[in-house]
């Protein structure tokens, strides 16, 4: 993503006195929801400003006013779909953005990834966010140059995920213009793309490693497992609540001791506890381990090599066991359909013996309380387990309870995977509790305190000062990520108006060639040209013309043909000018007696044919005159 801050005409700049839409904008609301509902795009967790901008910009393309009225036109033209998620999803990137970032990543961050490996460990990257792709190339160089070739090709796998599938198709192409790769170091570009065409292409056999999907950061599962998550710039878009779900996934997606690169415009004063700061001015944070026994998953299918006279268990004692458990328990196999089902699941969700034998996404459990289907996907294709912590779920009785999902993949392939719901309702109520003891503990240490009155009052003073600085830090963090954003709207307008420039400045050199080569035409005739239209006026007039009868092009364009002062007695030429007007004949040739521009008395001979336009309409006609050879035997 370009750091560059490029300028615009007046025309192309945005007003920033944007206001969002009040919470009870009833058109706002609709237009949001039928988006979500229609396309899948959840923006409901954006910044209401940055929001509320770009849609507005589509509105005035559109001469549209109200909300309403474009929700109207995007039910009638659905093609402006595309057209609206690529005016809100702002997709400016560029390889190394930030090349002092980057130096820290590729001197230190890599080095300890690398370390805290063992040799034959994988490696795994995420670039969240990653628009056309030049981030997770630049992941890719900078691991391929720290490892080597094979090493790289056999242990790192890095994830590039987006919200726009236009952007990943391009990201997947990887091929890129040469301004594009303007930041790319000349060794690297020679080593890690090939010219082909005009355009630099990234080496097929490393593309391998660089896996692109569609990816919601709001609502999709994360990635786990990861060493280094590069998420740049796109936390921005997004308001406080938002971004502090973000941020949590990001911490079950990383390793301990993983690295979180964010962009420049974008901290985490917030989440202290959850990320250590590693290099505060180049956003690159550390993640802190949360090592309870709740973050572990439980292994809910015993090992292959624990014991070899579980063979002989019949199969009927683990169904026994699975129907007691005192936990709520789902088994489906390969193909999705629900196999198990034990007492504490049909009686927490309501399951009838009727479900088994169903597929699993035909029963309300696949959605709610959570989305399972995306979490099997991920702990099939990893054959990890999947945990997804607190999820909160409502009994019949309007009831809320809290749950801990766990989908474990059977340790025997293509078994099937285990789904089992812990409730842990009690324990978020214990920590509650416990806070509230804090919270307790803490009022009784006031009181202690407020007997020394001068301490206090210092205390008051200087706890004022910080929540005044702190206010003060966000609102400036508030502005700082509004500019950050407007700079890459205005960088996204400016590389649109590049391209038109470029289109046009290709059309003018089509143009400034095309007058020479009919320039070229006409000095090339023998005789004097000249070009008129339909009301005799002059368009075009040679040099030969100039030379025989003295007037200058300059001196005759736009004048009427039959008004010009030459010795040519043009009056004459008249029927034959008419005649090619009115298309009765392809060319008149007449022969008249004339003066040239030195006084000499010549016989001019005068080929008058139609000019035709594109459709073969006469358009005017061409006067080609020249000095008759034979002494003028004929005559007009």
């Amino acid at each position: 993503m370009s750091d560059e801050h490029e300028i615009i005409d007046d025309e192309g700049l945005e007003s920033t006195e944007v206001v969002a839409p009040p919470a009870d904008d009833d058109s706002w609301a609709s237009l949001l929801n039928f988006l979500h509902v229609s396309r899948g795009f959840d923006f409901h967790g954006y910044k209401p400003n940055t929001l509320v901008r770009r849609i507005r910009k589509r509105m005035s393309v559109l001469g549209l006013e109200g909300y309403g009225a474009y929700q109207d036109y995007l039910e009638v033209h659905p093609e402006e779909f595309a057209t609206l998620f690529n005016t809100i999803l702002i997709n400016v990137t560029s390889f190394f953005r930030d090349p002092h970032s980057w130096d820290v990543v590729r001197t230190s961050l890599i080095p300890q990834i690398l370390s805290s490996k063992q040799p034959a460990d994988p490696i795994r990257a995420w670039s969240a966010g990653c628009a056309s792709g030049e981030e997770a190339y630049t992941i890719a160089m900078l691991l391929a140059e720290a490892m080597g070739l094979e090493e790289f090709q056999a242990r790192v796998k890095i994830y590039a995920t987006d919200v726009d599938e236009e952007a990943l198709n391009t990201a997947r192409h990887a091929s890129y213009s040469p301004r594009q790769v303007e930041s790319v170091p000349p060794d690297l570009l020679e080593r890690y793309f090939e010219l082909v065409d005009g355009f630099y292409i990234f080496r097929k056999d490393l593309r391998r490693q660089v896996i692109f999907g569609r990816h919601d950061l709001m609502s999709d599962a994360p990635i786990s497992r990861i060493d280094l998550l590069v998420c740049r710039n796109t936390l921005m878009y997004f308001n406080a609540e938002t971004q502090a779900k973000v941020f949590s996934r990001f911490h079950f997606a990383l390793n301990d001791g993983g690295f979180l690169f964010l962009g420049r415009a974008e901290t985490m004063m917030t989440h202290g506890q959850t990320f250590v700061p590693v290099d505060l001015k180049r956003r690159l944070s550390r993640k802190v381990a949360r090592g309870t026994q709740r973050d572990r998953p439980v292994a809910l299918v015993p090992d292959d090599n624990h014991d070899a006279s579980r063979e002989n268990v019949p199969w009927h004692v683990y169904a026994a066991a699975l129907e007691v458990s005192p936990v709520a328990q789902i088994v489906v196999n390969p193909a999705g359909v629900v196999v198990l089902v034990n007492e504490r699941a049909r009686s927490t969700f309501g399951l009838g013996g009727n479900e088994v034998g169903r597929p699993l996404r035909d029963l309300q459990i696949s959605y709610r309380p959570i989305e399972l289907r995306s979490v099997i996907e991920q702990a099939e294709a990893e054959r990890q387990p999947a945990t997804v912590k607190e999820v909160e779920w409502r009994s019949k009785l309007g009831e809320s309870r809290w749950l801990d999902l766990h989908v474990s993949p059977l340790s025997e392939p293509a078994s099937g995977t285990v789904i089992t719901f812990t409730d842990v309702t009690a324990y978020r109520s214990l920590q509650r509790e416990l806070e509230q003891s804090h919270q307790e503990l803490e009022t009784a240490y006031e009181e202690l305190q407020s007997t020394n009155e001068e301490l206090e009052t210092t205390n008051e003073e200087l706890q004022s000062t910080v929540e005044e600085l702190e206010t003060t830090n966000e609102e400036l963090q508030s502005t700082n990520e509004e500019l950050e954003t407007m700079n890459e709207e205005l960088q996204s307008t400016n590389e649109e108006l590049q391209a038109i420039n470029d289109e046009l400045r290709q059309r003018g050199d089509e143009l400034n060639s095309a007058n020479a080569f009919l320039h070229s035409v006409m000095a090339s005739l023998r005789g004097g040209v000249a070009v008129v239209d339909r009301e005799l006026r002059l368009l075009a007039w040679s040099r030969h013309a100039e030379e025989l009868w003295g007037l200058r092009s300059d001196e005759v364009t736009g004048h009427h043909l039959l008004n010009l002062d030459i010795g040519l007695p043009l009056e004459r030429l008249r029927p034959a000018l008419k005649a090619c007007l009115a298309g009765e004949s392809a060319t008149q040739q007449i022969v008249l007696e004339a003066i040239n521009r030195r006084g000499k008395r010549i016989q001019c001979e005068v080929t008058c044919t139609p000019l035709l336009g594109v459709a073969s309409d006469v358009t005017g006609a061409i006067l080609v005159m020249e000095e008759s050879p034979d002494g003028g035997r004929r005559s007009g």
